[in-house]
């Protein structure tokens, strides 16, 4: 991988894709601009659910989901398909097609997956919006990626409350004439005002619907989705992944860091509007055929232990969450994971910011009773899959450390200057060589791209997250860039390392505080 990047990742495309047609060289690469798979062509919809129709996978499920108040839905992979082609034939029939652009703006709810799948088939590049951002921040999504199709819902549930979609999303089109179609799925069935000549519900468009809408052949360069994620100077940044490379990568990432297996339930927390519901809640996951967990609503509702009753329920053998989300069940008490059956969990995962030792040790503890190894994940909106994590199994674990690279990824430490810098020192964590999942630019704004993550280190990608490498090799991510202080001479990040250093901790701000 590091010393044949060119023939590993060629390996790992072909096991784990399908290509209508094969590439003719492997990567194209000329910092900052990267191709992977030049010339091939391949559909993510029909990877994620096509291919498996010929399998035993045929009638496993792909997803089960159970919404906050307690209605439960099995869609087997076969079933999947039909309500995701009968979708694509919708939006084919309105005159949509590769190359246009939609906004996703829907709860947790299957219907966001076969609104996202349906996509992909017909090569409309999507961005999922947040269903808990406001009004101006969709529009402004809406705007800067100029959609012409909104998808939506009338609401969800958060809480014992409905959340309510639709009239955030009437709010933001005042300004966004280009929108000629709103799409509304209806889930709560509140009241709906609906404009004429504009909105229109998913069922009654549904039951006309195809059956017939073959995946459209796209380049492995077309562009997939646009993610927003915010950036410093307040704007938002639209993130765009393209096809062939982000599929081959979380399809891979997804099997060798959860160790996936046909027997598996898994279960990613994310929500769908972040880049982990993207990489491994659809697109990671249903590639490599597993059977997913969607949760609609809160931990907590109706009582702390919901999660745990999924976990038992499903018998969920598989969980990613975030550290937050742990230091949360954590304060509940370990009251409420000890009273359910949580035997069937084999591994657990961990991502977004770093888990400190304290979290780590507890979810090993209370949630995995000491048995489950935990895969301590570190990646980005940019970097579109898994870059730092341990093979579980096969990586030795120490907690608050993501351990070692993915294959074929390089990342390195370095100083201000971009130089190396010794085992066990702090500075600016940058990857060396591209990897196929890597963000292609920032929709309508390469000059950003450019001066944002490939200006620092030239021909490397700058993270903008402070890290250190021990003499072990194992990556430990210390927070964003932003967010470390210095404090009497020392860099301190603002994940809490372990017990041990709060009293060092504490001796540094007393000396600044005298």
């Amino acid at each position: 991988a590091v010393h044949h990047p060119e023939t590993f990742w060629a390996d790992v495309a072909e096991k784990e894709i399908h290509w209508f047609e094969k590439w003719t060289k492997v990567v194209d690469w000329n910092p900052p601009e990267v191709k992977w798979f030049v010339g091939a062509k391949t559909n993510v919809s029909y990877n994620c659910l096509d291919r498996h129709l010929t399998t035993s996978r045929k009638n496993k499920a792909a997803i089960l989901w159970e919404g906050e108040p307690g209605e439960q839905r099995a869609i087997t992979y076969q079933e999947l398909h039909r309500l995701v082609v009968r979708f694509a034939s919708v939006l084919k029939s309105r005159g949509y097609k590769a190359g246009d652009r939609s906004i996703i703006y829907m709860p947790m709810i299957p219907e966001a997956v076969i609104a996202m799948l349906a996509c992909t088939r017909l090569g409309i590049i999507h961005s999922v919006v947040f269903g808990g951002f406001s009004a101006e921040a969709l529009k402004a999504r809406i705007q800067d990626l100029g959609a012409t199709v909104v998808i939506t819902a009338d609401g969800g549930y958060r809480r014992g409350k409905e959340i309510k979609l639709k009239p955030a999303v009437d709010e933001a089109l005042q300004d966004c004439p280009d929108v000629k179609d709103c799409i509304v799925y209806r889930r709560t069935g509140s009241e709906t005002a609906m404009k004429d000549g504009r909105d229109s519900w998913w069922h009654a468009l549904d039951e006309t619907a195809s059956e017939d809408c073959p995946a459209v052949p796209l380049d492995s360069e077309h562009p997939l989705y646009v993610l927003y994620t915010s950036g410093t100077t307040g704007k938002p940044k639209g993130i765009l992944h393209t096809t062939g490379g982000y599929l081959t990568y979380v399809t891979a990432t997804a099997k060798w860091v959860f160790d996936l297996r046909e027997e598996d339930t898994y279960w990613c927390s994310a929500d769908i509007g972040w880049v982990t519901g993207h990489s491994y809640i659809v697109y990671g996951p249903l590639s490599a055929g597993a059977t997913n967990v969607m949760y609609e609503g809160a931990p907590d509702y109706p009582a702390f232990d919901r999660w745990w009753r999924i976990v038992e329920k499903y018998k969920v053998s598989i969980l990613y969450t975030s550290p937050t989300a742990i230091r949360a069940l954590i304060r509940q008490g370990d009251q409420w994971p000890e009273a359910h059956d949580l035997s069937s969990l084999r591994l657990l995962g961990s991502v977004g910011e770093p888990i400190n030792p304290a979290a780590w040790e507890w979810y090993h503890r209370v949630i995995g009773k000491g048995r489950c190894p935990i895969v301590d994940t570190w990646w980005q909106t940019e970097t579109g899959g898994i870059l730092i994590a341990p093979m579980p199994g096969a990586v030795p674990a120490k907690p608050g450390s993501g351990t070692l690279p993915m294959p074929g990824v390089v990342p390195d430490i370095v100083d201000l200057n971009g130089f190396e810098v010794a085992p066990g020192k702090e500075g600016y964590l940058i990857l060396r060589r591209p990897w196929p999942s890597m963000a292609r630019t920032i929709w309508g704004d390469p000059e950003r791209y450019k001066e944002q993550y490939w200006s620092k280190v030239p021909g490397a990608y700058f993270t903008g997250d402070a890290a250190r490498c021990d003499e072990d090799g194992y990556y430990w991510v210390l927070g964003r860039v932003d967010d470390v202080m210095n404090v009497s001479g020392h860099r301190l990040s603002t994940m809490e390392r372990s017990e041990e250093h709060t009293s060092e901790l504490q001796s540094r701000l007393h000396l600044v505080c005298r």
